[in-house]
């Protein structure tokens, strides 16, 4: 039977032959030709949590306005917030659905950004469960394709979702050289 482990470092292993190899990856030639793999924090099984959502709070069922790194904006609707802890510290961050696929969607900037993650924040598309929670890995923290490349229109996290407490899970700063990463 595969465990936990095995199944994130089988994801991991997946993503990195896409991000090498497939048309839509989001690096460049020049940058598949050096690319060997994302960088990660190690698993850290305190972060892979199954939350309430909180939709109690104000705002909730709001349609709102998410400015993008290329000066884009796209709207999303708050669907409830998720209130957990890292390493004893409380955490919440605002829960978003996307428009167009109806997706759960959680941009978010932490106080690793800018130094151990991409400056301008991570993501992270939690899932729904059976019992109506939702199932929220931290350890599936990535980065958006614009970490990688300009020509893509990533959300900005907005202030809400700016967390004090480091998050030291998922995906760390792109394993590229610095001359082939666009500079937010």
């Amino acid at each position: 039977m595969a465990t936990d482990t095995s199944k994130l470092e089988g994801f991991r292993q997946r993503k990195d032959v896409f991000f090498k190899e497939h048309a839509q990856s989001p690096l460049s030639d020049a940058q598949k030709d050096v690319f060997t793999n994302l960088n990660y924090f190690p698993e850290n099984p305190d972060l892979k949590l199954a939350l309430e959502i909180d939709s109690s709070g104000e705002g909730i069922g709001e349609v709102i306005t998410i400015g993008t790194v290329n000066g884009d904006a796209k709207q999303y609707t708050r669907a409830g917030r998720v209130h957990f802890t890292v390493d004893g510290q409380d955490a919440t961050l605002t829960v978003f659905r996307e428009q167009t696929r109806g997706h759960f969607f959680v941009p978010f900037r932490d106080a690793t950004a800018g130094q151990e993650t991409y400056a301008v924040g991570r993501y992270l598309e939690p899932k729904l469960l059976p019992d109506g929670r939702l199932s929220f890995d931290l350890n599936l923290a990535y980065n958006p394709y614009c970490a990688y490349n300009t020509g893509w229109s990533c959300p900005i996290p907005p202030f809400e979702n700016v967390l004090k407490v480091p998050v030291r899970a998922g995906e760390t700063v792109p394993n590229l050289p610095e001359d082939e990463r666009p500079a937010h």
